[in-house]
């Protein structure tokens, strides 16, 4: 059918008719550089069913794409994922243009998509393993509880090898006009999958680990995993599934600190220069992210695979820099201390010498394993100083080589 923007065949019976959104640069306080896609898909049978929707502002180009192949109003079923509004946002118009013989999703989601929409029409639940068949294909509901919300779901299709439908698990913020993840630079992919996990999915670690192990152990055949964000996964599906696994756990740690500091006069600069230079000598890899030129999400992705974090601020106001406590605050909410991540502060003070211990409980009450006394410098480092911050950082990766040694 002729219409402004197309469906991307996913296989012989499943369609994406998602949007691309190449204008997104934040998503709450996640920076999306590369934009976004928000996934929605058609599933056609003798029961026709739309698979989640998008954000509302972009409902036009995803009903274009859905009269790309079909005429909307033979969808006979609507089923919502995740309640999140850049899935579920254009659901109310979605369904009162299709009129569809029922919308399905989890428990929790009848619950969060009556708050969010006040949708007027029911929801109908769907509990753990059910099935529903909608002619020669069936769709099995599998509870995904925290992965990331409590109402998220996948939602398996189970002919042309297999889907998964798996909503926000397994997926990345990029816009682009490929749909699959194999068409794209592989490193780049790595990257984003992490950036998102790191952002995202960090702080349900011990629910995304029950949910592969289910996931694994549920016999489902799956060729595509199509995620709500990003593209879709047709290929080696075991290595996202095995990142996965290793962030949760905490099993793919390097041998890698990460400074994280700021500065008002250039002295906690030095410091930092300095330690790294310690840090580097006595081998771990260093990834030094000044506040003038990294964001909190990108602090995050590297604490991911980290072995230690290393954090500097001057004094303010008797307090810690801003920018530094803002990137504590985030990460702080992604609970990454598990296991702990050993760690320590440093930095200048000028009258306010308690800055640094009120960084370095910051630090603790994260989760971080302090493994030295925080270190200060009154005003600017005198090379005696600068010296103590090399043998500081030499002593903090010993110590983190050692305890990884004995792991």
């Amino acid at each position: 059918m002729k219409a402004e923007f197309q469906a991307k065949k996913v296989n012989e019976n499943v369609y994406w008719v998602g949007v691309i959104d190449w204008e997104l640069a934040d998503f709450h306080g996640y920076a999306t550089p590369q934009g976004s896609t928000y996934n929605a898909f058609l599933v056609l049978d003798e029961k026709n069913v739309l698979i989640d929707t998008v954000k509302a502002p972009y409902y036009d180009e995803m009903m274009s794409r859905i009269r790309s192949v079909i005429d909307p109003g033979e969808i006979d079923i609507i089923v919502s994922n995740h309640s999140e509004m850049d899935h579920s946002g254009a659901l109310l118009s979605t369904y009162n243009e299709v009129h569809p013989e029922a919308v399905y999703a989890s428990p929790k989601g009848v619950e969060a998509l009556k708050r969010h929409l006040k949708p007027g029409f029911e929801v109908l639940p769907v509990a753990e393993g059910q099935q529903l068949s909608i002619g020669k294909a069936t769709l099995t509901f599998m509870l995904s509880t925290m992965v990331h919300w409590p109402d998220s779901m996948f939602t398996h299709y189970d002919l042309d090898g297999g889907v998964l439908f798996s909503n926000d698990a397994f997926g990345m913020h990029v816009a682009s006009t490929e749909r699959w993840a194999d068409e794209l630079d592989p490193a780049r992919i790595r990257f984003e999958t992490a950036k998102y996990y790191a952002n995202i999915l960090w702080p349900t670690s011990k629910a995304v680990l029950s949910v592969i192990k289910k996931l694994r152990g549920s016999g489902l055949p799956i060729a595509t995993l199509a995620p709500d964000h990003g593209p879709l996964w047709r290929k080696d599906l075991e290595t996202v599934l095995g990142w996965y696994d290793g962030w949760a756990s905490g099993s793919t740690r390097e041998n890698k600190a990460v400074i994280l500091f700021d500065t008002m006069w250039g002295s906690t600069a030095k410091m930092a220069r300095a330690i790294a230079e310690g840090l580097g000598d006595a081998g771990l890899s260093v990834k030094v992210m000044p506040m003038s030129k990294s964001h909190r999400s990108d602090v995050a992705t590297e604490l991911l695979e980290a072995s230690a974090f290393v954090v500097g601020t001057p004094a303010l106001n008797a307090g810690i820099f801003p920018t530094v406590a803002d990137v504590l605050t985030y990460v702080k909410g992604l609970r990454p201390s598990k296991p702990p991540i050993p760690g320590a502060a440093f930095g200048s003070f000028g009258w306010s010498p308690a800055v640094q211990k009120k960084l370095a409980e910051e630090l603790a009450a994260m989760g971080v394993e302090l493994v030295e006394d925080p270190l200060q410098v009154n005003y600017v480092p005198g090379s005696d100083d600068l010296v103590a911050c090399v043998d500081y950082g030499r002593r903090i990766a010993e110590k983190v080589l050692a305890e990884r040694l004995d792991s």
